[in-house]
């Protein structure tokens, strides 16, 4: 039998281990939760100080009681990922598509393509959006929209950018069936088959698609965990191919979660502007930073460069609306031409009612409200990690977004390990579809795998982590 202080104590901690309360935030004040729980202070504090002892608190003289980062495994390595930079064909990317298929199957685990889970949208209020513009406008929903997509959501767009720091004409903001189609149509307005571009090393594996389908050649260089693309290894690399095209994630990147400085991403756009080559900045994440105002973009910062600017719907409101943009002023006539004989335009509906729920306000209060969902689910699953896995294992840190990149032991392959969870019915994703190398081969990704943290934060999660954690060991026992 347990005294009532070992209770509370289990109590919060069960909620400490499901993100209810992030790591460094405060704990309710000692007189605050014995009066709303009718204890005495004495047992509270007997509670805090239990918790404190087994590393789940730290007591603060100014903040009371605050959450520690209780067994989060060490970061990855400030320094770039070192290997051979000489551009390569795409190729082996079919992996992705078995990633896709597991997202849809509810059988399986989804830690593998970078989805949110329903808990983490604005349910509710898209059905209502969706609802209220099935009614207002029924004939609107019975022809083709404008290839470049619904004014009003290009005007809700550009008044977005605005906030951001960017003057965008609406007539500039080309409505796309989500960012990877953006990514597509940018990559058609500037490059030929067989030309260089310079990507991230880890890259997003959709762009990789992408250049794979265009029949473009990667130039990957490595990214810092932290802050991205060094502009250094940029300008080493421009001096030495005849670069078509740079495409980057500056916010919060995928898979590593970095954050390039302002400074960083100036210099960048610089080195592209003088030498007349085109960056296409995905911006995906930008809107899901964990603290402070929103990062500001390239495309921002840098007015006077040739930059594409490509966003998305898709990790913030529904995945299913397939809604993205690209914005590029000196291109905007290729891109509309492009997008219309790629496939004429995008469907009206989920257009006019992203653009209901951005005029509404409710968009950005399900902003305010998702971002520490998402910071305290990540955290939560690295602790795990750093608990379960063996010996060796690293994991990122990202400041926004909610995937994880996570460094194995070299004795584990992430390739096999993704194989083999999805006998278990789990899916990861293996590092090796984040470079452009095959994943038969000897890529520098091999022992790394990204987990989607955006996902039921549950005794399933546990569950499925540890079953992670073994098959790891069995591959370290084999070896």
């Amino acid at each position: 039998m347990s005294f009532r202080y070992q209770q509370l104590a289990g109590e919060l901690q069960q909620q400490i281990e499901q993100g209810q309360y992030a790591c460094g935030e405060r704990l309710p004040g000692v007189r605050e939760l014995a009066k709303r729980r009718a204890l005495s202070v004495s047992t509270v504090v007997a509670s805090y100080r239990l918790l404190e002892a087994d590393g789940y608190l730290q007591a603060n003289n100014r903040s009371g009681y605050v959450v520690t980062a209780r067994h989060q495994p060490p970061p990855l390595s400030g320094a770039p990922l070192q290997h051979s930079v000489l551009p390569s064909s795409v190729s082996s990317q079919q992996m992705a598509l078995t990633l896709s298929k597991a997202a849809a199957d509810p059988a399986y685990m989804r830690l593998g393509a970078a989805v949110p889970a329903p808990l983490y949208l604005p349910q509710h209020a898209l059905q209502k959006a969706l609802q209220q513009v099935i009614k207002a406008t029924p004939a609107r929903l019975m022809c083709y929209e404008a290839s470049r997509g619904a004014p009003e959501l290009r005007r809700e767009i550009a008044r977005r950018m605005a906030l951001q720091g960017a003057v965008v004409a609406p007539q500039d903001v080309i409505i796309t069936n989500g960012c990877q189609e953006a990514l597509m149509l940018s990559l058609k307005a500037v490059t030929q088959p067989g030309d260089i571009v310079v990507i991230e090393a880890p890259a997003f594996y959709g762009l990789l698609q992408a250049l794979e389908a265009a029949g473009l050649k990667a130039l990957a260089l490595p990214a810092d965990p932290q802050t991205g693309l060094a502009a250094d290894a940029l300008q080493q690399a421009l001096a030495q191919w005849p670069v078509k095209a740079c495409v980057l994630i500056a916010n919060y990147s995928n898979p590593l979660g970095s954050l390039m400085p302002d400074a960083d991403k100036k210099r960048i756009a610089q080195l592209l502007a003088e030498r007349g080559i085109p960056l296409i900045e995905d911006d995906t994440y930008g809107d899901l930073g964990f603290a402070g105002p929103r990062p500001a973009s390239c495309f921002a910062l840098a007015p006077q460069a040739d930059i594409f600017y490509c966003s998305t719907f898709s990790k913030t409101l529904s995945p299913d609306l397939r809604l993205g943009w690209v914005i590029a002023p000196k291109h905007t006539a290729k891109l509309e031409y492009l997008k219309f004989i790629s496939n004429i335009s995008s469907a009206a509906l989920p257009q006019l009612a992203v653009a209901r729920l951005l005029q509404s306000g409710r968009y950005e209060r399900h902003l305010r409200q998702v971002r520490p969902l998402y910071q305290a689910a990540l955290q939560r699953i690295s602790s795990s990690i750093g608990r379960l896995f063996p010996a060796g294992t690293r994991v990122s840190q990202p400041q926004g977004g909610f995937v994880l990149w996570v460094e194995l032991p070299q004795g584990v392959d992430g390739y096999l390990l993704a194989q083999q969870a999805l006998g278990e019915n789990i899916s990861i994703a293996p590092g090796a579809i984040f470079s452009p190398t095959p994943a038969g081969s000897a890529s520098v990704f091999r022992n790394f795998i990204r987990l989607n943290g955006a996902v039921e934060q549950d005794a399933r999660l546990e569950r499925a982590l540890q079953t992670l954690a073994q098959l790891c060991r069995r591959q370290l026992e084999a070896a």
